[in-house]
Parts: structure tokens; C-alpha cells; sequence
């Protein structure tokens, strides 16, 4: 049986951090950078990839004045923790699985995703209703009917 995760605990960056946390996200937002860790006694050490876009992403939260927080999740998502994460339904997921749109396995009579699998999903399905929105724009100012 999956356990379900605690809650996450959201962080609001205090008014006096701002100026720190701005230049952090300010330093974070440069591609080049390969950030490290400098520890007390100056050790360093590389701040992996992985943990350098969740550490970006919270950063860039906080600059915009905004509460951050890290939701954990299984590598193995159950139907309703993987429909929770797409905000569908659990019967409507089901029924992607079932047409084969998002990969799944069964674990006895239960279904489980792989949360890899479904965030791909996820990205496919984000570039997907960009391209008809974009296809939609087009078709209404050929018409004339869209003025930007």
C-alpha cells in the first residue's frame, strides 16, 4: 500500500530576506551557472542538477513574494494521487489509461503510474492545448473576427 505523504509546509519569506532571496533567483536564472555549496569549513560541493531546478523554481516563488512549498510524491502514483496532480477526475484517468495515453501497471487488481510517466504526460498535454489555442487565434483572424 502507498502512504500518503504529509501535507508540505509552505515557507513566505520574511520582508527582510527579499533583497537576499532576489539576488539568489537572480543567480539561479543564469543557465550558465553551475552552482555549488560551500560549507563552513570550505568544502564544495556541486549542487546537482535535479535539486538545482527545484531550489530555481522555489527561489523564483519567493522573490515574487510568494509562499513556497515542496510536495513529495512516490516514484508510484495510485489513480487518484495521479488524477489529483492532472485536477481531473480518477474515472477520467482511468480512461486515459485505458486508451493507452499514459502508461501504467497493475499491481494486483490496482493500477499504479509512474509519476516520470505522468509528468511527461502532463508536458505533452500542456504543449498540445497551446498548439489548438494557437491554431484556434490563427483561424479567428483569418476570419476576422480576432484583433489583437
Amino acid at each position: 500500500m502507498l502512504k500518503q505523504k504529509a501535507s508540505p509546509e509552505s515557507v513566505l519569506p520574511p520582508e527582510k530576506e527579499q533583497e537576499s532571496i532576489a539576488q539568489l533567483a537572480q543567480l539561479l536564472s543564469r543557465e550558465s551557472a553551475q552552482p555549488k555549496l560551500v560549507t563552513s569549513n570550505g568544502e564544495e560541493i556541486l549542487i546537482p542538477e535535479s535539486v538545482c531546478n527545484i531550489l530555481r523554481q522555489a527561489v523564483q516563488e519567493m522573490a515574487s513574494d510568494q509562499a513556497a512549498s515542496i510536495v513529495r510524491y512516490n516514484r508510484e502514483l495510485t489513480t487518484q494521487q495521479a488524477a489529483n496532480i492532472l485536477n481531473v477526475s480518477r474515472p477520467f484517468l482511468v480512461k486515459l489509461l485505458e486508451n493507452g495515453e499514459i502508461p501504467h501497471i497493475k499491481v494486483g487488481s490496482h493500477r499504479r503510474i509512474l509519476f516520470q510517466d505522468l509528468m511527461i504526460y502532463k508536458e505533452q498535454r500542456k504543449v498540445k492545448r497551446r498548439q489548438l489555442l494557437d491554431e484556434l487565434i490563427e483561424m479567428t483572424e483569418e476570419a476576422g473576427l480576432y484583433e489583437e
